[in-house]
């Protein structure tokens, strides 16, 4: 079985024991959340699509650790007019287990 989730703006096709970085979650490590925005549900050739959301479908997941991502560089130009600049930015995320999906 899996499920597509919708959270920070960014979609992800999940199933039992995947695991994926969300956007920074305030939960202590080893606690359980549940993600209740299902767009999807399928299992082998079933199909179920939400409008927009699946009812009644949720997606519980454990926190394995939060932390920050590799830095990105930001560089723009403006050619012959002397400008520059540089910047640097490092995401947040929560990094987390699915556990089971609830149809």
């Amino acid at each position: 079985m899996y499920a597509v989730v919708e959270n920070g703006g960014k979609q992800y096709r999940v199933a039992v024991g995947d695991k994926l970085r969300l956007e920074k979650m305030e939960a202590e490590a080893g606690s359980e959340l549940v993600l209740d925005r299902v767009l999807l549900l399928g299992e082998g050739e079933e199909v179920q699509v939400g409008q927009p959301l699946v009812a009644g479908a949720s997606v519980k997941v454990t926190v394995l650790s939060q932390g920050r991502a590799d830095k990105i560089h930001i560089f723009k130009m403006r050619r012959r007019k002397h400008f520059r600049k540089r910047q640097g930015h490092r995401q947040y995320y929560t990094e987390v287990r699915i556990t089971s999906i609830d149809a």
